[in-house]
């Protein structure tokens, strides 16, 4: 009996994807969540738990290293494949699919380096082979837990009975001041004082409990947790064997001597701003010190578009553009927003419906088709007292200091906490429902692009990316993830073709 091909057979049949989105990559990943989700193949958020790397997006060489480190943290059998279009999706799936299921492929794949390839990556159906990689360590056949969107991870139940996400890459423990806790810098739901889950149903009555919400560390360069090296942060810190960074000794913000540790966070880990690293100095679980590298620029032959500011650029270049046009993909970033922060916080249910009525809108759905469902989501979310209680007081971005940055749109009218942006989401989601239809040309100096008033000389992702340091400066580990969602800033915003071509004159 064949046991290791019927094992492949097996992986091959259902494979954990991990998806790493590039700057330019949106339109790829968005694609990729719906087939995903439509061929009910589990979403991997670490590289300990997946089987198929799939790369969303153009060909960044600034991300090759941080990509090739992602790729030596999967464990065997693994693939990679990658899509630079969405209408390539299915092909580097299918592609996948078959190099998983090829006990030759997974032999070369696993062999050291040096014996017959290193790596295998089917390139829409096509395999490459390179050289050199490191030898993959065993698959432990662990999936990890499995939601309606088929997300998958390593996971624990929940106080509440959710699965609470867990990064097996941290060892660290987030408690908040008045007894929230959050393992690995995440903040898992727990149940509120009055023992309601965050649906506003009881704890035990979840029936989607996919891991969306867990989020694997990667470093700056696609390091898992602590794996690989520490990427050159300084301050005389030391490597052990294997490259994992030593702690080292700092006055804190109160002036005692604890041990400080850096972090980086990004450029691809799940439910993040795709090709943003925020390199963090922390002290226990508090933030010291933040450093924000800007997103990966591509080369002169890669072509970035800004999926979610497109109707913006285009009107702004004279093209004939109209207001439906521009509400609907502003409220479905919205929506693509508010499923990311709710994955960081682990409601993976609602982050899931939130990405259906995304995709819904996207497609060209009638407003009569999503109304109902709209306002099922902004009720129960609007109105989750667990979720609000979780995130209240957490990176208060008063109008006055958005204004000073540079910053609009939601972050600035919400005038709050991040408890107040994601319920500026919403009511701006439900400004937006009638007028999907609006045969109005559009005006950019009257409608806001998602994330503020569109400018190519400033972006408005460029101001929130500014706010960040002072927001999580001081803020816990667990609090900083939930502020980088609740601002959550397109980086392709500052590396689209568009905005490079007005910065070039």
């Amino acid at each position: 009996m064949d046991l290791t091909g019927l094992i492949l057979r097996v992986t091959a049949e259902r494979p954990h994807v991990l998806l790493a989105t590039v700057p330019g990559g949106a339109a790829v990943r968005l694609a990729a969540e719906r087939l995903l989700r439509a061929r009910d193949w589990p979403q991997a958020s670490t590289p300990a738990k997946a089987d198929l790397l799939l790369v969303a997006g153009p060909d960044l060489p600034e991300l090759r290293t941080a990509l090739e480190r992602l790729w030596r943290d999967m464990p065997a059998p693994r693939a990679r494949v990658h899509a630079r279009t969405p209408d390539e999706v299915k092909a580097a799936l299918d592609s996948g699919r078959a190099l998983l299921g090829s006990p030759a492929v997974q032999r070369e794949s696993a062999a050291p380096p040096g014996e017959a390839g290193g790596h295998l990556e089917g390139e829409h159906g096509a395999q490459e082979r390179h050289e050199g990689d490191d030898q993959a360590p065993g698959h432990d056949g662990d999936g990890g837990g499995e939601g309606e969107a088929g997300r998958a991870g390593d996971a624990h139940s929940g106080p509440d009975g959710e699965h609470a996400p867990h990064d097996a890459g941290q060892d660290t423990e987030a408690e908040h001041g008045d007894g929230r806790r959050a393992p690995d810098g995440q903040v898992p739901y727990s149940q509120d004082p009055d023992g309601q889950a965050p649906d506003g149903q009881d704890a035990d009555s979840h029936g989607d409990h996919g891991d969306h919400g867990d989020n694997g560390d990667h470093g700056d360069n696609g390091n898992h947790g602590g794996h690989g090296e520490d990427g050159g942060h300084g301050g005389g810190q030391t490597d052990m064997p294997g490259g994992l960074p030593m702690a080292e000794p700092g006055a804190d913000r109160d002036g005692l001597t604890l041990d400080r540790l850096h972090l980086p966070l990004g450029p691809f880990l799940a439910d993040w701003p795709a090709g943003l690293t925020v390199r963090l100095v922390l002290q226990g679980d508090v933030v010291q010190r933040v450093d924000v590298d800007g997103p990966a620029r591509p080369s002169d032959d890669a072509a970035v578009e800004a999926f979610w500011v497109q109707p913006w650029l285009r009107a702004a270049s004279g093209e004939p553009v109209t207001v439906g046009e521009a509400v609907r993909r502003r409220a479905a970033a919205h929506l693509d927003s508010l499923g990311r922060l709710l994955a960081v916080a682990g409601w993976p249910a609602e982050a899931v419906r939130a990405g259906r009525l995304r995709d819904d809108l996207l497609s060209g759905a009638p407003r009569a088709a999503v109304a109902p469902r709209l306002e099922r989501l902004t009720r129960r979310v609007g109105r989750s007292r667990t979720l609000a209680w979780l995130t209240r007081g957490i990176g208060v971005v008063t109008a006055q200091k958005a204004r000073e940055a540079g910053a609009g749109g939601p972050a600035a009218r919400a005038d709050g906490d991040v408890t107040a942006r994601y319920r500026q989401w919403l009511a701006d989601i439900r400004h937006d429902l009638p007028r999907l239809e609006d045969p109005a040309p559009l005006d950019v100096a009257v409608e806001d692009s998602p994330r503020g008033p569109w400018s190519a000389e400033a972006p408005p992702s460029a101001a929130l990316i500014a706010l960040l340091p002072p927001l999580l400066e001081g803020a816990e580990l667990a609090a900083a993830r939930l502020v980088v969602a609740s601002l959550d800033p397109d980086p392709e915003e500052l590396v689209s073709r568009g905005v490079v071509e007005v910065a070039r004159g």
